[in-house]
């Protein structure tokens, strides 16, 4: 049975997993093993692991070098470092060529805290999924992460994951299906539609339950495939709820909500409300749950935003 814990160590050990099962895997890493959880990895194949240093862009160059010859390079370093020190080596060197390296980045978001704005990287979905070829994904918890993982190991092609740091509780039961471009419905409901990804699939879960105590029952959708994002449940949660919340701790600019925002714009339009970070930087803080909270990024917000959706539309009738 899985415990709650970090999304990053589900992907450790899942890692190890991996790398039981099939040779080609090999990991490149960039100095901070046991923050991404990957000194699993090299605990267990020593032979089968590559440490790059504070250099990330040489790793993830690298690891498309080794792509080359069949094997199949996992890459993690923080959010930030992997979106943006190494962005013209994932643009040029992996997605370009379409070549068949994994990265996988920890550390995302505002809910990192502590580290501060340097750290919290809250800009890499838009960068990412701007790159074509590439596959974007941002699981919620320790079981979406372990088959996200599974299952981009899989895929042929560029991926990127993202993965917090604070430890998340179970929502799905071993046997979920779970597939790369496929939202989850986790509540049912059509008077609002909540579209989240990450750790704010969790805050979505408690946002619903509130507003189903006031009578207002909320679609969650969990989707943790950003890119290619599941056109359908989105397209199906407009036409049958009228309004979506989105929920990322992200910036809400280029991230899941604008994903959203521009599969509505083209085919269903839709009020949308964007719950993320608001073209801003956040600042340091010792609790992360605060934090998030100062930034009107949590259960709260969803709440906010999902009520005065509904109380707008029904004032317009």
């Amino acid at each position: 049975m899985t415990e709650p814990q970090p999304n990053r160590e589900m992907y450790g050990k899942t890692l190890v997993e991996l790398g039981e099962a099939d040779p080609r895997i090999i990991v490149f890493e960039a100095d901070i093993a046991k923050s991404t959880n990957t000194w699993r990895f090299r605990d267990r194949f020593p032979d089968r692991f590559f440490q790059a240093g504070v250099a990330e862009l040489n790793m993830v160059c690298m690891a498309a070098g080794a792509s080359t010859t069949g094997l199949i390079p996992f890459c993690s370093t923080f959010v930030v470092f992997a979106s943006m020190r190494a962005c013209e080596g994932v643009r040029t060197s992996i997605a370009y060529p379409k070549l068949n390296v994994k990265i996988v980045a920890t550390n995302a978001g505002v809910e990192i805290a502590g580290d501060g704005p340097t750290h919290q990287g809250t800009e890499d979905l838009a960068i990412l999924r701007a790159m074509p070829n590439m596959t974007v994904l941002a699981p919620s918890d320790p079981v979406t992460t372990r088959k996200a993982t599974l299952e981009i190991a899989r895929h042929y092609g560029p991926c990127y994951m993202r993965l917090g740091r604070q430890i998340r509780k179970v929502l799905y039961a071993e046997g979920a299906p779970f597939e790369i471009g496929k939202a989850i419905r986790l509540r049912e409901g059509d008077d609002v539609a909540i579209v989240a990804c990450g750790n704010m699939v969790e805050a979505s879960l408690l946002a619903a339950d509130t507003l189903a105590d006031e009578g207002i029952q909320a679609r969650v959708l969990d989707c943790h495939t950003i890119k290619p994002i599941d056109r359908e449940a989105i397209l199906c949660a407009a036409r049958e709820t009228g309004g979506i919340v989105t929920a990322e701790d992200h910036n809400i600019m280029g991230g899941l909500g604008s994903a959203v925002c521009e599969v509505v714009a083209e085919s269903h339009p839709t009020h949308v409300r964007r719950v993320g970070l608001r073209d801003t930087f956040a600042s340091s803080g010792r609790d992360w749950q605060k934090l998030l909270a100062h930034y009107h990024i949590d259960h709260l917000e969803i709440e906010k935003q999902a009520r005065d959706l509904v109380k707008s539309r029904s004032a317009a009738v």
